[in-house]
């Protein structure tokens, strides 16, 4: 019996011990680790009327504006009403001080939008999908994160997920990336979207063997800063029977955030290039068409936006843009059903009454024209509340 009790109070010494031995290695492991856990709590409920047709219940167009899926050529419908919690997002981010007095840092964030599964209908259970993960160390950035092409600090303050959608370049990706002073080199993922000969599905290819290559140089002053990035990637495609061809593309992206007084600002953008499909306006276009020979033809486009934000007072703002695309389509390759240009305009009221706290309302008017002359409408309003910690 004493036996028995001695081996049990052994073997529960034993346990403590290997329990506290794993916390210290544990706590080692951390130390010198700064965690922060943030994000925010986003409720969107919209009110949108298309002049020509309407998309379906489970159209990621109902949640945020898509320039492309603005419906043309349908028969104007009863307006939509949709309310839902996706844009939610959680950050997880450290920072680690090394024995050199350096630091790494690294990110893992996510959110709701855009991903598979789940439906009003009853749960309205929606998985999370990966916006950012990446490590920063000594210049150096590696992971998926917002494209060098892009200039974030341009977006404009909006309850739309984007904002001036069809203006700007908007992306994340898989990328290698080198900063020193006010220069940033960039090796990311490829990817081309092509449309087939005389038009219809998106082609995605994934046959690129060479990742798209940016140079971006940001000058700040006082007054604001401005950002002038170039792209160069190859378009690829190869389906081993009709197409085996490559062709490359080219882009440049000028952005700018201007003070304006005490607290306003105007931001401006500027993109254009040829083949830059899934950078600008979240691939209305595809980068490339394919010819009658089975081979690939880039599609020049044009994209930009002004926004104007001013502030009315210390928990009261608002913000009033203008974006557009416009796009070179050859018509005998690609049809007349093709996108020729979109543009929007919104205004907000958003107010704050404590600075965690943001509600408020926008309004989004939006044009898209087809090769064809044909065009479509959308009008939508918008109610947020938004909680960030």
């Amino acid at each position: 019996m004493k036996n028995s009790r001695l081996k049990s109070v052994l073997a529960v010494s034993l346990a403590l011990g290997i329990s506290a031995v794993s916390m210290n290695t544990q706590a080692d492991m951390l130390a010198g680790t700064d965690v922060k856990f943030s994000g925010y709590i986003k409720v969107d409920a919209m009110f949108s009327n298309y002049s020509d047709g309407s998309l379906g219940s489970q159209s990621i167009g109902r949640d945020f504006y898509l320039p492309g899926l603005t419906p043309v050529g349908g028969i104007e419908e009863s307006t939509q009403f949709d309310a839902h919690a996706k844009q939610t997002r959680f950050r997880f981010s450290t920072n680690t001080k090394t024995d050199e007095g350096d630091s790494i840092t690294g990110v893992i964030e996510f959110d709701f939008l855009v991903t598979p599964g789940g439906n009003e209908r009853v749960s309205n259970s929606y998985v999370p999908r990966l916006r950012h993960a990446f490590i920063s160390y000594k210049g150096w950035t590696v992971g998926q994160t917002w494209t060098t092409f892009q200039d974030v600090k341009t977006l404009p303050e909006s309850l739309d997920f984007v904002g001036a959608t069809d203006g700007v370049v908007f992306g994340r990706q898989a990328l290698v990336k080198y900063k020193t002073g006010a220069w940033e080199f960039a090796l990311e993922n490829s990817e081309t979207t092509i449309t087939p000969f005389g038009g219809g599905a998106r082609i995605v290819s994934d046959d690129g063997a060479i990742p798209d290559a940016v140079v971006r140089y940001t000058h700040t002053a006082d007054w604001g800063h401005l950002s002038i990035a170039g792209l160069v990637r190859q378009l690829n495609y190869d389906n081993i029977t009709t197409t085996d061809d490559s062709v490359s593309s080219t882009g440049i992206s000028i952005n700018s955030k201007v003070k304006v007084g005490e607290s306003d600002d105007i931001r401006l953008s500027f993109t254009t290039g040829s083949g830059l499909g899934r950078y600008v306006a979240l691939n209305t276009v595809n980068g490339a068409v394919i010819d009658a020979n089975g081979n690939l033809e880039t599609i020049d486009s044009t994209a930009y936006s002004v926004a104007y934000r001013h502030v009315w007072n210390n928990k009261m703002r608002s913000t009033f843009s203008y974006s557009a695309l416009s796009v070179d389509n050859n018509v005998a390759l690609i049809g007349t059903s093709a996108t020729e240009s979109t543009n929007s305009i919104s205004a907000n009221l958003l107010y704050s009454p404590t600075q965690k706290i943001t509600v408020g309302g926008e309004i989004k008017q939006a044009t898209r024209e087809i090769e064809s002359g044909a065009d479509g409408d959308m009008t939508r309003v918008q109610f947020s509340m938004k909680y960030a910690f």
